[in-house]
């Protein structure tokens, strides 16, 4: 397959799976809002994640990142390890913002974005035949997608923030 329809497959996956818990919130409102740290906090005594980070965000980014990639072509695991990378990236950057003594869901630009699209593209460049330029690329169109079309679902009511 063409290295630009590769880049484009994972650039449409990572979105996928970085987009689902906004719209999951948005589809199911209250339902399945089950904090993933369950409200643990950590030794500096503050939230592990945060309550936004929620199991129904973190099942739908798996669930339809997986049939994201069949319909693409690929097998279920790639769509599974792309949105697992991704959520787990979010979770770490959650993780950071709280010890930063940042608020939950405050925004940090470029941090915000980074993990989540630089994980599944580190974890598929075998896979996806990506070399170093490639991933940069491959975030950096993230990180602008992402900062832009993140005021965009908050104009039409999908986010709450417009970042």
């Amino acid at each position: 397959m063409n290295m630009s329809v590769l880049l484009i497959h994972l650039f449409v996956l990572i979105v996928i799976a970085n987009g689902m818990p906004i719209i999951a919130r948005k589809m199911l409102g209250d339902k399945w809002n089950l904090p993933v740290d369950g409200g643990l906090v950590f030794i500096d005594q503050k939230r592990l994640f945060g309550a936004s980070k929620t199991w129904r965000g973190l099942l739908s980014a798996l669930l339809v990142t997986g049939l994201a990639a069949v319909l693409l072509g690929y097998e279920i695991s790639t769509g599974l390890l792309i949105a697992a990378a991704a959520m787990l990236g979010d979770l770490l950057t959650s993780f950071s913002k709280r010890r930063m003594n940042l608020p939950a869901s405050s925004m940090a630009p470029l941090f915000d974005q980074l993990l989540e699209s630089l994980l599944p593209a580190l974890l598929m460049m075998q896979m996806f035949t990506l070399n170093y330029l490639s991933v940069l690329l491959l975030v950096t169109g993230f990180v602008v997608f992402d900062l832009i079309f993140s005021r965009l679902l908050y104009k039409i009511g999908l986010r709450r923030r417009p970042y």
